[in-house]
């Protein structure tokens, strides 16, 4: 399953930014996973904190095997040594089982995350434990396809805008300006923005590091 969108959003950002559109012409369209399991997306994400892709592939594989469904009633009854023993933190231990513990007792129900606003889904999220405005934010795109998501916490959006628009810095106000350029699309543009900050357009170059463009 992929991140759902088509002509009407391309369209719309190629009218709005040309130099967007420019990149979007070259790049494609974008085949970026989802997962609309709202719980099995909040575990990964806390367990993919600060850990690359392939080593949450790894732990992922592990702690599917060890609980042989990942779901709230097995990461409850599971102990903090066994899921710790898939090789993740303690830290993050907590967190997990707290999550799935406040679904088990009826005192957090993820699947109305699906019916709120971006700022209510955001508050929600939030409220849990090792779960920052970031990671909420990827999981609106990753799981709940929210359109307009533009995340200023995200490194790899500030790369892809220095880049396409030739910037050494994206402070708040300037982000800002860029994302209500997008929006309700805001979502998409990231899609290209991640691209364009990967090096998919080699002939664009990261301004904050000093280096004139080719």
């Amino acid at each position: 399953m992929y991140f759902e969108y088509g002509d009407r959003e391309i369209e719309y950002l190629k009218r709005k930014d040309i130099r967007l559109g420019s990149a979007i012409d070259i790049i494609g369209h974008i085949y970026r996973e989802v997962d609309d399991d709202l719980f099995l997306s909040v575990v990964r994400n806390i367990i993919g904190q600060q850990i690359s892709s392939s080593a949450l592939k790894t732990v992922w594989a592990r702690l599917a095997g060890k609980l042989n469904v990942v779901n709230a009633e097995t990461v409850c009854a599971a102990s903090r040594e066994e899921i710790q023993s898939c090789g993740i933190s303690f830290r993050k231990v907590d967190y997990i089982k707290d999550f799935a513990n406040r679904i088990h007792i009826g005192e957090f129900d993820v699947e109305t995350l699906r019916t709120l606003p971006d700022a209510d889904v955001i508050d929600k999220l939030t409220a849990l434990k090792g779960v920052g405005v970031w990671t909420a934010e990827m999981l609106m795109i990753f799981c709940l396809q929210r359109p307009d998501v533009v995340s200023y916490g995200d490194l790899a959006i500030h790369r892809g805008m220095r880049m396409l628009y030739h910037h050494r810095k994206i402070d708040r106000k300037l982000f800002d300006k860029y994302a209500r350029r997008y929006s309700p699309y805001g979502t998409v543009a990231s899609l290209y923005l991640w691209a364009v900050a990967g090096g998919t357009i080699p002939e664009m170059h990261d301004y904050a590091s000093g280096k004139a463009a080719k």
